[in-house]
């Protein structure tokens, strides 16, 4: 057991959130629920079924990637919103949320664990987004071809890899953006001399742009991407205080 304010406090210093001050989403403690935590449930995104599956599971903090309140907040109380708030408050579970600070931690981020599956070496930050850079860059000490690097990722992941690019391509620098970088993450890594950009969404206007830029694509899914940072910090809440921990593995299939 943990007193709320604690760990709050911990999740906050570990992972800087005053460092992104243009993060869209409202980071940190979004719903307060009780003063002691005994059970946390780590998610990638903020949705009734993991609601749900905190009460199931008689978890009483949530600590996810895309929280409920971003920008100006909710404006009504109704609908959906209602319920996952009911489902929240009348169960006395907090909710905390961590966007951008996630996605570019160093250690515990979604870029890094994805790094750290990749081997990838001599790492240095990269793709600015909203005033931040998220992403993480590198080498490789082994020689890959893409098709290899995507059979790696995928077998962690436990995913099937979209590829763009000559699968027996050897790569030897790559860029990595968990989520969707869209068509900027293709122009960032072909500017970081990258021959490969490691990331989750591959969308339609990617895909001549990759091509031309003579940049390779392994996409991983949007979800996929991102259960690292959640589970890394799984890790570290377990192993830093007395809790019980489960993670909700609720995939979209995006």
């Amino acid at each position: 057991m943990i007193e709320r304010g604690k760990l709050v406090d911990f999740l906050d210093k570990t992972l800087l959130l005053q460092d992104f001050p243009g993060d869209y989403s409202n980071n940190g403690l979004q719903v307060e629920g009780g003063n002691e935590v005994e059970k946390i449930l780590f998610a990638v995104d903020a949705c009734q079924e993991v609601f749900d599956t905190a009460v199931k599971e008689k978890c009483n903090f949530i600590f996810v990637h895309h929280g409920l309140s971003w920008g100006g907040g909710i404006k009504r109380w109704t609908g959906i919103d209602a319920k996952r708030f009911a489902t929240l408050l009348g169960n006395g579970i907090s909710l905390y949320a961590a966007h951008l600070p996630l996605d570019a931690h160093p250690v515990f981020g979604n870029n890094a664990v994805l790094a750290d599956m990749a081997e990838l070496q001599e790492r240095t930050a990269f793709f600015e987004y909203a005033g931040s850079k998220i992403g993480i860059s590198g080498t490789f000490k082994t020689g890959h071809t893409l098709q290899q690097l995507a059979e790696i990722l995928g077998r962690q992941l436990e995913v099937e890899p979209l590829l763009r690019g000559d699968g027996q391509k050897i790569i030897h620098r790559a860029a990595i953006v968990s989520g969707g970088g869209g068509l900027d993450s293709i122009f960032a890594a072909k500017a970081a001399d990258c021959d490969l950009l490691i990331t989750g969404e591959m969308v339609h206007t990617m895909h001549h742009a990759a091509l031309e830029s003579g940049v390779a694509v392994i996409a991983l899914g949007h979800y996929a991407s991102e259960t690292t940072g959640p589970l890394a910090m799984q890790k570290l809440i377990a192993d830093t205080f007395p809790v019980e921990t489960v993670f909700a593995e609720v995939p979209t299939g995006l």
